[in-house]
């Protein structure tokens, strides 16, 4: 069946209370991306020089040349730019995550032991600062595990955290296939962690940012100045502090560059974010490795039981097939349309299945109209109707009908029947007997045209109700 991977849906309207340390209002993370020596060179055996994120807005690559002006730009990030925001980060008291490409570590042994000894967080950026696009799996797979193997040789211990950033389609499964990272960060799609399955296995993923980053002083539509910067930043932080105020707190990214925001004209602005974020309370600025326990412990991973777009056909049609009365036949065109992570809650699975309703012939809609039993009639008298209809009948008190209810529920339904040619259709769970009483007799009164489009409508709302029933909203 076609399958839409794209998670469109994420956490929706109500996303989960994070819970950060001290009831904070806001988590605001700040990490480094340490790049220089690692990025396309000949020297690294690449076969063109680097031509991204540099003080060249819009350069190329220099097919088997070096390119002595974006290495040196690259090299004062590590010269220059890093020991600035060493001081500036330890001095603030900041906690730091560093986003190390494998080589670049291997090329900077101060770099390495300076980042160690404030306690840096130490994440893997890649093997190489390079396009992965283009790699197949089993060479991005072999870059992935050299990665770690010089991360450890440099740092010690292996990597915990993860972000290629340059990276693939198939970059976020090989990570989680990898094992061992207590998040991944190639993702850009939400302002909370969340979980991700893989093969059955669960990944925990930290999105990362590229709108409150310097990366735009380096790209056209970007910052021009520090000022710039500095108020997106502010803007930032103050619209998710007041959601955080407001209860919805979430996390805020900061991502950044030696060789950009190490600039002398351009780090006065970061300085004064992180004055201005300091003179506030309930504000937790923690690692990204800090995250990820935290969210383990306040959020772990709970397996849902039933992921309708994850089903099998048989599945599938034996679950939802009966969600529309006795018409299989739109979970089979739902499954023959496209099914999504957006189709897996009550809303989106209802939106699936109603759409393939409402594009159904007339004769096709009135087919669906006259599966469905009679109000309080002979099916629900001799026990014959489906669970669904059943359970929604009764909690409307169908089931204990007076005799004289029963005489009038069997007079009404004839009189609706014998003028529209299909049963009066309403939604029990949303009525009781009195107030379908009172609908049998106004709409009795329609025309059948518009009586048939307020019959599909009821049909459509007892499906959303039987979805939410068993699915998460």
């Amino acid at each position: 069946m076609p399958y839409y991977p794209r998670n469109m849906h994420g956490y929706g309207q109500h996303p989960p209370h994070p819970h950060w340390p001290n009831d904070a209002h806001i988590a605001v993370q700040f990490v480094l991306n340490y790049e220089e020596g690692g990025e396309n060179n000949i020297l690294h055996g690449d076969a063109a020089s680097e031509a991204f994120l540099s003080e060249i807005v819009g350069a190329a690559q220099w097919p088997g040349q070096r390119h002595w002006n974006m290495e040196s730009i690259y090299e004062y990030g590590a010269r220059a730019g890093f020991w600035r925001l060493h001081r500036l980060f330890t001095d603030k008291n900041v906690p730091v995550t560093v986003y190390a490409v494998a080589t670049a570590l291997m090329r900077s042994p101060a770099q390495v032991n300076a980042m160690k000894q404030a306690g840096w967080e130490i994440a893997s950026h890649g093997y190489k600062w390079v396009e992965h696009k283009d790699m197949s799996q089993d060479v991005e797979r072999q870059q992935i595990q050299e990665a770690i193997r010089l991360h450890t040789l440099a740092t010690g211990e292996p990597p915990r955290g993860w972000y290629t950033g340059r990276c693939s389609v198939n970059t976020v499964d090989l990570v989680s296939e990898q094992g061992g990272m207590e998040y991944i960060s190639d993702t850009y799609d939400d302002d909370l962690p969340y979980w991700r399955e893989h093969n059955n296995k669960p990944q925990l993923i930290i999105p990362y940012t590229l709108d409150a980053n310097d990366m735009r002083f380096a790209t056209p539509q970007g910052f021009n100045c520090g000022d710039q910067f500095f108020t997106y930043l502010k803007d930032a932080f103050d619209t998710l502090y007041e959601e955080g105020k407001s209860g919805m707190p979430k996390m805020m990214t900061v991502g950044l560059h030696c060789r950009l925001i190490g600039r002398p004209g351009r780090i006065a602005s970061l300085v004064r974010f992180i004055d201005y974020i300091q003179s506030h309370e309930k504000v937790w600025i923690p690692t990204r490795l800090q995250i990820a326990e935290h969210w383990k412990n306040t959020h772990a991973f709970v397996k849902r039981d039933l992921v309708p777009s994850q089903l099998d056909r048989q599945t599938f049609i034996e679950r939802f097939g009966s969600i529309f009365e006795h018409s299989a036949w739109i979970a089979e065109r739902a499954l023959d349309g496209e099914l999504a992570p957006a189709n897996d809650t009550a809303v989106g699975l209802h939106f699936a299945l109603r759409t393939q309703f409402r594009a159904a012939s007339d004769e096709e809609r009135l087919q669906v109209l006259l599966a469905h039993p009679d109000l309080a009639g002979k099916l629900a008298m001799a026990k014959r109707l489906t669970s669904e209809s059943t359970n929604e009948q009764a909690s409307a008190g169908l089931d204990l009908l007076t005799d004289e209810e029963r005489v009038l529920f069997t007079d009404l339904n004839r009189q609706y029947t014998t003028k529209f040619g299909f049963p009066f259709i309403i939604a029990v769970k949303d009525n009781t007997k009195e107030s379908i009483i009172e609908a049998f007799r106004r709409r009795l009164q329609n025309d059948r045209e518009s009586e048939f489009v307020t019959a599909c409508g009821q049909v459509e709302r007892i499906a959303e109700l039987r979805l939410k029933a068993i699915l998460p909203n």
